[in-house]
């Protein structure tokens, strides 16, 4: 793989405007059937949220791994992961009226708790269940 690549595939920003563009585009999709400007303003919302959601649950997960030991550091850290985020998406979705709330945040809550729970698993494996 090219330098530059992996360089770009390494980099918080890409990862940010990756998750931005990406769960915006589905906010849209999702709100497809209201009238405009309603599925650009959802779009705009979610992928503002996923880019701060993005750059933010990795040290979340990191710092709720620590507080964790035995077999709950595997599962509670995702688990409060994935509820501040649905309560964050549910409370800014509502507040800035998208018409399609739960389909909105479906996939994006998928997404970052899929990646919340492996990531979380990666780190609490290498430690073990006693530490």
């Amino acid at each position: 793989m090219p330098v530059v690549l992996q360089r770009l595939l390494r980099s918080g920003v890409i990862h940010v405007l990756f998750a931005f563009l990406a769960m915006g585009s589905w906010a849209i999709f999702a709100n497809r059937a209201h009238l405009m400007p309603a599925p650009l303003y959802a779009g705009l919302v979610q992928g503002t949220i996923s880019a701060c959601l993005t750059l933010f649950l990795k040290s979340v997960i990191d710092w709720l791994s620590s507080r964790f030991s035995g077999s709950t550091r595997f599962w509670a850290p995702p688990l409060i992961a994935c509820l501040g985020s649905a309560s964050i998406l549910v409370a800014i979705h509502a507040a800035s009226g998208t018409p399609e709330i739960l389909r909105t945040i479906a996939l994006p809550l998928l997404v970052s708790t899929t990646y919340a729970a492996i990531y979380n698993y990666s780190i609490s494996a290498r430690r073990g269940f006693d530490t």
